[in-house]
């Protein structure tokens, strides 16, 4: 497989893992690291992958007004408001931990529901999903 090819499938899969998707970008990361592929690049790839795919969970947030009272949409009235009462009590700040498998999706979305501001949102996202990257890296590579 090219090089091309093999960060592209990174890319989409770290995109898809920062939705709600069931998909595991680490495990994908984890074996490229092994192959010897450099790790820089691959954790830059995974990094703008999952950030982006985190922004359009930031953009679903701040529709989530238009469709709330739809019958098809995911969450009651009783969830949006204490998701809303967690991230008042928890602030921007939450967003470090837009890493943590289960919770930190739904917390960009939340974030966008609660009106965060893009640049601030990208900051602390980008901090919390490059880190564990690169964490995840020294781990596997230290391990060798």
């Amino acid at each position: 497989m090219s090089d091309l090819a093999v960060h592209a499938a990174l890319f989409f899969v770290a995109f898809g893992a920062a939705t709600l998707l069931p998909l595991q970008s680490e495990a994908l990361l984890t074996g490229l690291l092994m192959a010897d592929y450099a790790p820089a690049l691959l954790i830059a790839t995974a990094g703008v992958g999952n950030v982006l795919g985190s922004t359009v969970n930031w953009g679903i947030g701040r529709q989530v007004e238009r469709f709330r009272h739809r019958r098809w949409f995911p969450a009651n009235e009783t969830q949006l408001d204490r998701a809303r009462g967690w991230y008042r009590r928890y602030g921007k700040w939450s967003l470090l931990l837009s890493w943590v498998p289960v919770v930190g999706d739904p917390l960009t979305v939340v974030a966008g529901v609660m009106r965060e501001p893009l640049p601030n949102f990208l900051v602390l996202v980008t901090i919390a999903k490059v880190g564990r990257y690169i964490a995840l890296a020294v781990v596997v590579l230290g391990a060798r």
